[in-house]
């Protein structure tokens, strides 16, 4: 942001200096130019009065001297257009020159901007009759004031007097390109500079980072073992209770405290997950397997819950499917969808699992009937604890972690998940992974 802003002022900086040298530069050659045909036109007026010819012809060319500086041509015309007198510094433009100002009799302040075209001049060289250019053809920028010319309150004619102005653009084309090139350097300074303090800038961030993805990898694995002997002390205790009226309040406490470490437990271990694929420090082992069992297996371990909200649970899959990758991270993938799907669903609802081999590529689809989401949270769905329903989730114990797995376990096999869904209608999750 702040190299775009620097480039932004250098732009302005650039574009200010040369429009300032260019109202300043040409207004000179204007001012000069101004005055140049005001001094010349008083000379031809004091040499009337001095001389009293019947007109300009009695002056000869020689008599007026022009001593200004790039001065290109000078020409006296008369009402009819005729030239009465003038000279130019190039003989072969005195058609054009004068196709220029001929019936221009403009007013006396007002000064005008044209350009002529040079031809090259070709010469002769040795006695083969070859031919080079003497002079390469090129245009000619000039700058062009005039001056009315009276005698004794006659019209006599119209100074004209041309100003050669090519050096002034030749000027601001080089200035123009040197700017550029300040620009292009000061552009790649800034840069350079952006990338280099953007770079420190990031040391203690990623530190920071770094300490706090370790801490949640330390955390999450610390936690797993206290949480693993609360269940199974909650387990024991359970076994001892009778099935007393006295005792059935305990029972139901001792319920409760289950679910709840289940749900904790699982949370850390989703956490520990999420952790060591930030830190790329979980093994994946990539082999060939047949993927049917493994879909098998997913569906069962599901069933129990599917079956206490009465959801249908169906498989569609070849009877042998070959896959390519990790046989545990892709269990857990299928075991995420389904378990998300029957929360998700009402009772009485239908979960579907789709297995088929697409070319080259594993297909794995999953389809409820469930609430479905809104088309504005398809992009969030996939973030680390987002909740569309965060009130929803809470009930059917999810913590939004499940498809941010989901979605690492997909891209680290280098496949692609996609979804679509329609609210009250029911969601689908299509995956597709390479098969080699």
């Amino acid at each position: 942001m702040y190299s775009g802003l620097l480039m932004l002022f250098l732009i302005l900086f650039i574009v200010i200096v040369y429009s300032v040298l260019y109202v300043v530069i040409l207004k000179n050659q204007e001012h000069e130019l101004d005055s140049l045909v005001n001094q010349e036109a008083g000379f031809i007026g004091n040499y009337l009065l001095k001389n009293e010819p019947s007109d300009l012809q009695g002056i000869p060319n020689q008599k007026v001297v022009f001593a200004g500086v790039n001065q290109y041509f000078y020409y006296v015309v008369n009402s009819n257009g005729e030239m009465i007198m003038g000279n130019e510094a190039d003989r072969r433009l005195r058609p054009a020159l004068l196709s220029l100002v001929k019936g221009r009799f403009q007013k006396d302040s007002e000064i005008h901007k044209d350009t002529v075209h040079v031809e090259s001049i070709p010469q002769m060289r040795g006695n083969k009759g070859e031919f080079h250019p003497h002079d390469d053809a090129h245009d000619i920028r000039l700058m062009i004031a005039s001056h009315s010319i009276y005698y004794k309150g006659q019209f006599i004619g119209q100074l004209y007097i041309g100003k050669d102005i090519s050096f002034a653009y030749q000027l601001f084309h080089w200035l123009l390109m040197i700017l550029v090139a300040l620009g292009v350097v000061f552009f790649g300074v800034a840069s350079f500079m952006s990338v280099v303090m953007s770079k420190r800038a990031m040391i203690p961030i990623s530190g920071a980072f770094s300490r706090q993805r370790e801490f949640v990898a330390d955390a999450s694995h610390e936690l797993r073992t206290p949480l693993s002997v609360l269940l199974s002390s909650i387990d024991a205790m359970e076994m001892t209770i009778e099935p007393t009226e006295e005792e059935a309040f305990v029972g139901k406490m001792l319920s409760n405290m289950r679910q709840e470490v289940k749900r904790m437990t699982n949370l850390v271990s989703d956490l520990l997950t999420l952790a060591r694929s930030d830190s790329n420090t979980i093994e994946s082992k990539t082999e060939s397997f047949d993927f049917r069992p493994q879909a098998d297996k997913a569906l069962e371990s599901v069933r129990p819950l599917a079956a206490s909200k009465q959801i249908s649970l169906s498989l569609h899959a070849p009877a042998t499917l070959v896959a390519n990758g990790d046989p545990e991270r892709l269990s857990q993938l299928l075991y995420i969808l389904l378990d998300n799907a029957i929360k998700y669903t009402p009772n009485g609802g239908q979960v579907q699992l789709f297995l088929s081999a697409e070319g080259q590529q594993l297909s794995i689809k999953v389809q409820d009937t469930g609430i479905g989401i809104k088309p504005e949270d398809y992009n969030h769905i996939f973030e680390r604890f987002y909740r569309a329903d965060k009130s929803r989730s809470r009930q059917m114990g999810g913590h939004g972690l499940g498809l941010s797995i989901a979605k690492w376990i997909v891209e680290t096999h280098g496949g692609n998940i996609q979804l679509e869904s329609e609210v009250g209608k029911g969601s689908t999750f299509v995956i597709r992974i390479p098969l080699r």
